[in-house]
């Protein structure tokens, strides 16, 4: 087995020696990603009301006081062919984010098996951001990170976060306690040539890892689904896009590598037009290109961004030249929620609930551990009942209710309340799960709207921090 070892500052490569931090900072580079993602999938309402975009484009298209006005009935007709486009817009912009959101899961579950099989137990709790914006670990230059709604620039980070490498880019020099890298394929390839050239490696092939064939990842859920203009449905990962891959020798460990690039990165495209000689996205090139998959081909995360990059800012255009001044293109499918939000930005109505939150989102870090410590039943109970609840229905339904909550904020005014995924540092001095009952119990005496989810936490599995 492998022993960690912290990288000194000069630590530009992966090595036997710090190989088990570097695949640590894999983790914590994938669970960067899942917060900021989902936050601003929360943000967009993917489901607006048709009928209150008709009316207020239409109000405000007769509001235009320049020759030749708008009749009533071109302006209807605007509106409804507008209204039309925001609302699968909308509802295919949130299905591809919470497809990516889903895909960095199982890369984060990825790079916890590589940790399990090459160097020890991955660590989890604790390790998602603790403080908004926040640097994605060991990214040089740095790469600052937000919870932010959708906008194109929130979209310019994610895409940075996903862009394809490019060959080796030399003179980095180390930052902090993380091993540089200017993309994460660049990050994981310095991985892959640690492994080619020590094949000794050892693989420890009798600790829990998580496997397929267990249901444990699934490409879709209702999430990731949208319908078109002509309401067919959509699915946005392909069933045979990826799933877990059980480490145990060099061979599975690149398949997990690997299927983890291509998801994020996709295949670079010879001389990319969007990728300038240092590797730097070029925003102005990206919305030129056609990144539309080939038939029965799952875009990559990269490849998502950048077509609801191009749509967005066409959309955008389009609505400018209407010259409307009303109301803004963003308020008709997006929650005015603030940046970087912190529980401590709110009022005593809405700070226990954004606790709960946090609590249940930190707890399934928990329990993800916990499934690295036990096999057979108990780890498929732990995640089955415990992760794929707490994920899908508790925090779902969490971040909805928070955002039904409004409060003013300093240097921002009135917006909506938003989770802020951050971390909750449970006590040793009591179970994690009877500090989220005594969570849900402060919660819901200030927000009973929240009651129906007392069963679902009273249910979920009983783990122990180790």
């Amino acid at each position: 087995m492998i022993h960690q070892k912290f990288f000194g500052d000069q630590a530009e490569k992966v090595t036997p020696e710090n190989l088990g931090e570097a695949l640590q900072q894999a983790i914590e580079i994938e669970i960067s990603t899942i917060p900021t993602y989902l936050f601003t999938y929360y943000s967009i309402v993917r489901s607006p009301s048709q009928q209150n975009m008709i009316n207020s484009l239409t109000n405000a298209l007769l509001k235009i006081d320049k020759e030749p006005r708008y009749t009533f009935d071109e302006a209807s007709e605007i509106a409804l062919n507008f209204s039309a486009d925001i609302m699968v817009f909308a509802n295919r912009t949130g299905a591809l984010i919470m497809s990516v959101a889903i895909e960095e899961m199982l890369h984060m579950a990825l790079s916890s098996n590589l940790k399990q099989a090459l160097s020890g137990m991955p660590i989890l709790y604790g390790r998602s951001p603790a403080v908004w914006p926040a640097d994605l670990p060991g990214h040089k230059p740095a790469l600052k990170i937000n919870t932010a709604k959708l906008s194109l620039k929130q979209l310019e980070t994610f895409l940075n976060i996903e862009k394809p490498m490019k060959p080796k880019v030399t003179n980095l020099k180390a930052r902090r306690a993380f091993i540089p890298y200017p993309t994460i394929g660049d990050f994981y390839q310095m991985v892959i040539d640690c492994l080619d050239k020590n094949p000794n490696i050892p693989y420890n092939t009798h600790s829990p890892q998580l496997v397929p064939g267990k249901g444990y990842y699934a490409q879709n859920n209702i999430d990731t689904i949208y319908y078109d203009k002509q309401h067919n449905p959509v699915f946005t990962n392909q069933d045979d896009s990826g799933d877990l891959i059980c480490v145990a020798d060099k061979k599975s460990a690149l398949a997990a590598i690997n299927l983890i690039v291509e998801q994020g990165e996709g295949q670079l495209v010879k001389d990319a037009p969007y990728l300038d000689k240092d590797n730097n996205l070029d925003f102005a090139a990206l919305l030129q290109y056609d990144f539309t998959p080939k038939e029965g081909e799952e875009a990559s995360h990269f490849e998502k961004f950048a077509m609801i990059y191009q749509t967005y800012y066409e959309m955008g255009k389009k609505f400018e030249a209407l010259d409307i001044k009303d109301i803004t293109f963003d308020n008709l499918f997006i929650t005015d929620i603030a940046s970087n939000p912190a529980t401590a930005d709110y009022p005593a109505n809405i700070a226990p609930v954004s606790d709960l939150i946090n609590g249940v989102y930190t707890y399934i870090f928990v329990m993800i551990e916990e499934c690295y410590r036990k096999s057979g039943s108990t780890q498929y109970e732990t995640f089955m009942f415990g992760i794929h609840k707490s994920m899908i229905f508790i925090l779902n339904s969490l971040c909805g209710d928070i955002m039904k909550l409004k409060y003013h904020k300093e240097g921002y005014g009135e917006c909506y309340a938003s989770p802020t995924f951050e971390n909750y540092t449970f006590s040793p001095l009591a179970r994690p799960k009877a500090q989220l009952q005594d969570l849900y119990s402060a919660a819901v005496s200030v927000y009973p709207a929240i009651s129906y989810l007392g069963n679902r936490v009273d249910d979920l599995p009983d783990v122990d921090l180790k």
